[in-house]
């Protein structure tokens, strides 16, 4: 919840504003409309997370417009995807990771969540997409753990970090090529895995379709797949899972 809304909450709790005009400012909020954009100042409120800025086919003044736009709603922390150096360099005040081009403006979350989630690749290659999913899940309050080029044409080397396989919250996994990464995940961890297929690979790859139905057919249990090159996605679906009880903790022996 942003601090517009908890300072219309308090309003109402000491007395400074009635129910009916709390009502009426939060109905009169659910977007702000700045002619090219609708900006959702509602999204923390229904979603728990605050509207992502998706940079790219957007301009750098009309980055900085929704951005203006979200910080006077209260949200002071917000993530940009797809974003370019170039634009990137014309947004004041973000930090920008280049190889996964995110912006960040304002601070990650504090890490909160119930585990670790595990992001692996299968090469390095794939790594940018990893980057885009492990940054947008830090930004979300969570602890995140690197794998990189650990795919199955070196089995050994996955298997290397078994114990961190294992012990994980939610794993996610990404690969090209034939995108087999997912399903041997798969098959070692008790935890949900989001496979994540790449446009990596050559001709027959098909810009990550061979992937895509590969990792879509796994014949492991707990697989779930996101689009291709969508670390975002998978970043953010980790997130949920994670700030979300595990079963075993309602256990009581």
């Amino acid at each position: 919840m942003s601090s517009f809304h908890i300072d219309i909450l308090n309003k109402v709790k000491n007395g400074e504003m009635s129910v009916h005009d709390a009502e009426v400012m939060l109905k009169a909020e659910p977007f702000r409309d700045i002619d090219f954009a609708k900006v959702d100042t509602h999204r923390r409120l229904r979603n728990g997370a605050c509207e992502v800025i998706y940079g790219e086919g957007k301009s750098a003044e009309q980055i900085n417009g929704i951005l203006k736009e979200l910080s006077s709603a209260g949200e002071k922390n917000v993530l940009i995807t797809r974003l370019s150096a170039e634009k990137a360099e014309k947004i004041p005040g973000i930090r920008y990771f280049k190889e996964a081009k995110i912006g960040v403006s304002g601070e990650n979350a504090k890490a909160s969540g119930c585990g670790k989630i595990l992001v692996i690749t299968a090469g390095t290659s794939d790594i940018p997409v990893a980057e885009e999913a492990a940054l947008t899940a830090e930004f979300l309050g969570n602890d995140v753990k690197r794998i990189y080029d650990a795919g199955v044409a070196g089995l050994h080397r996955l298997l290397h970090h078994l114990d961190e396989i294992m012990s994980a919250s939610v794993i996610i996994a990404i690969a090209g090529m034939e995108g087999a990464l997912a399903s041997v995940v798969g098959g070692l961890c008790d935890c949900p895995v989001i496979a994540v297929p790449t446009s990596v690979g050559y001709g027959a790859a098909f810009e990550g379709m061979a992937a895509l139905l590969a990792m879509m057919n796994s014949c492991a249990s707990g697989v779930s797949v996101v689009n291709i090159d969508n670390g975002f996605g998978a970043g953010y679906l980790a997130s949920m899972i994670n700030h979300k009880p595990r079963g075993d903790e309602h256990l009581k022996v």
